[in-house]
């Protein structure tokens, strides 16, 4: 009997991580995925059938000032709303999830039965991780390209505007990173609490200060339009700024509220008005200004995560 050789170079294949994350993690999985079929089909809805019997409602009945909502022209304004307001708590959702999750297994210990199966610490947190952010960035792809389909089709003359910070999100880039952001916080979270009540609180309270954070400083991100004119003087369908008064020097000062009045204006030396403004165009320059922000942030948050799973792990 010829006996089998065995190649003792020969190692055992590593366990798929990326299987178990699913298997563990199937029900959240299952959620996400009926919440982005929920908010999909809203905006499709909006964007077809509800759409065109909200146009033909505001064009029989509404004409000039006077309007009078109908339930067709209703329930398409509360489809876009309400898809606009799910699609911007999917990061605290996210980080949420990310944190209690992340402290739980390392509060019970699967975390280091993981490790002691042939995966790394740093490859059970990355795969954590991955395999989620790789699912919710696919539905919010979806979510953010169907909603630039109704915002851009905009069949009843309703106030969706721009600039407005839940369709900004919304429309753009900013949609698909902040839930990234999201899960870089819930692992660093996670981390420092390692109980999944906290260290979900904790993600929601960092993620809400990120966002409230970038949204006040959104509109100096770009440099502002300006307009002088003998009056305020600005297009329509802008983001308003600053405003005030211009002197002879071409400086800008706070308007003195002359009004009409000639006296009062040569005593401040005022020849005009000045606006600022960020016009429609600006929206992409802002969103990827912010989408740059983000990232940046996100790759320096998972840094911190990393370095300190290491540290508690050497």
């Amino acid at each position: 009997m010829t006996a089998l050789a065995v190649d003792a170079t020969v190692r055992p294949r590593p366990a798929r991580m990326w299987r178990t994350v699913l298997r563990l993690h199937r029900a959240a999985l299952i959620g996400w995925a009926v919440l982005v079929a929920a908010v999909s089909g809203a905006l499709l809805w909006a964007y077809g059938p509800g759409g065109n019997a909200a146009r033909a409602d505001w064009q029989r009945q509404c004409t000039g000032d006077m309007c009078s909502w109908s339930d067709a022209i209703s329930l398409y304004h509360t489809a876009y709303t309400v898809a606009e307001m799910v699609i911007g708590w999917v990061p605290y959702l996210v980080a949420a999830w990310a944190g209690a999750v992340l402290a739980r297994e390392l509060e019970r210990g699967t975390a280091r039965l993981a490790w002691t199966q042939g995966v790394s610490p740093t490859r059970w947190l990355a795969t954590t991780l991955a395999v989620p952010a790789a699912l919710v960035t696919a539905g919010s792809t979806l979510m953010v390209l169907l909603h630039r389909l109704l915002f851009d089709a905009h069949q009843v003359p309703l106030s969706w505007n721009w600039w407005n910070d839940e369709t900004f999100t919304a429309n753009g880039t900013l949609a698909v990173v902040y839930p990234l952001l999201g899960f870089a916080v819930g692992a660093l979270a996670g981390q420092l609490q390692r109980h999944a009540l906290t260290g979900a609180g904790l993600a929601i309270a960092v993620m809400a200060l990120a966002r409230t954070t970038l949204g006040f400083t959104r509109p100096h991100l770009w440099p502002w339009a300006t307009s002088v004119g003998a009056d305020y003087e600005t297009p329509r369908d802008v983001l308003y700024g600053d405003g005030g008064a211009v002197t002879s020097t071409g400086a800008h000062i706070a308007d003195p509220m002359c009004r009409a009045s000639e006296t009062c204006l040569k005593a401040h030396d005022v020849t005009g008005f000045y606006s600022d403004y960020h016009p429609a165009s600006h929206f992409w320059p802002l969103q990827l200004v912010e989408t740059g922000i983000v990232l940046a942030t996100t790759a320096l948050v998972l840094a911190a995560a990393f370095t300190l799973l290491r540290r508690r792990t050497a």
